[in-house]
């Protein structure tokens, strides 16, 4: 299959699952919108051995297009510490971490913008399908400041450390400081307890969570550094806009 008969046979069995006849646009930027909104919309149950062929070598091949960034291209910052700008989506490290809501079950909104959602589309239906199993026998929804492990499926990534950030709404409170540092903690412990050696950090709750961004820089630097001290984990700060990573640059001179 070529990538874009791989793109119509997602599409079509997809549409088929859910019972739509849609027409699949000719447009290949709209049929790639297409695909990942039905990616984000799917719930948690199980899919073909030949569905899955294809969506792995289609996702594959969509994050080389897109230029994978390995450890080695990057230059640390610090001892063990790296600045990076890019999509995490396409860093192969042992592990990357996604800011998850509560559920764990990743974005169902098509097409949000979120971290959570791109790393979700990317892994491809498995991860949602390995969370689903995690909080199923956990029984409630993940509290904040903790972490979970999933395997990365067809990202770079190994694996994925998913945790849950605070949501502010209003003044920032102890609490909050308190939280973010956990998730921080919860994520640099669960890569020293399965052997890993790298981990990139998202900005974990700066987006519509609403954590600030200088308090949460401040945090994520102070709470990595002072880990650090106990072990020798490799540690990527991903940022995504211009304006975090001259808030990281300032924190990490």
């Amino acid at each position: 299959m070529t990538q874009d008969e791989r793109r119509v046979y997602l599409i079509r069995t997809l549409l088929d699952e859910q019972g739509y006849r849609n027409e699949i646009p000719k447009d290949v930027y709209e049929q790639k919108r297409l695909l990942r909104a039905l990616f984000n919309v799917r719930p948690p149950e199980p899919i073909s051995d030949e569905f899955l062929a294809v969506q792995d070598a289609y996702l594959k091949e969509a994050i080389r297009e897109k230029g994978v960034t390995t450890l080695a291209e990057l230059s640390p910052i610090r001892p063990h510490q790296y600045l990076w700008r890019g999509d995490i989506t396409t860093l192969e490290a042992d592990a990357i971490v996604n800011a998850a809501n509560s559920q764990m079950l990743g974005c169902f909104s098509p097409n949000h913008g979120c971290i959570d959602n791109a790393i979700h589309t990317f892994a491809g239906v498995q991860l949602r399908l390995a969370c689903h199993k995690l909080m199923r026998a956990q029984g409630h929804e993940e509290p904040t400041g903790t972490a979970k492990i999933t395997p990365g499926y067809n990202l770079p990534a190994k694996y994925v450390l998913h945790t849950v950030g605070p949501i502010v709404s209003g003044r920032l409170t102890d609490r909050h400081r308190r939280e973010l540092a956990s998730c921080y903690e919860s994520c640099l412990n669960l890569a020293a307890i399965n052997g890993l050696s790298s981990v990139a950090f998202c900005c974990i709750s700066t987006g519509v969570f609403g954590f600030p961004q200088k308090e949460a820089a401040e945090i994520a630097v102070e709470t990595v550094t002072a880990f650090q001290k106990h072990t020798e984990i490799d540690v990527v700060f991903n940022v995504f806009k211009e304006a975090d990573l001259r808030l990281y640059q300032s924190l990490l001179r």
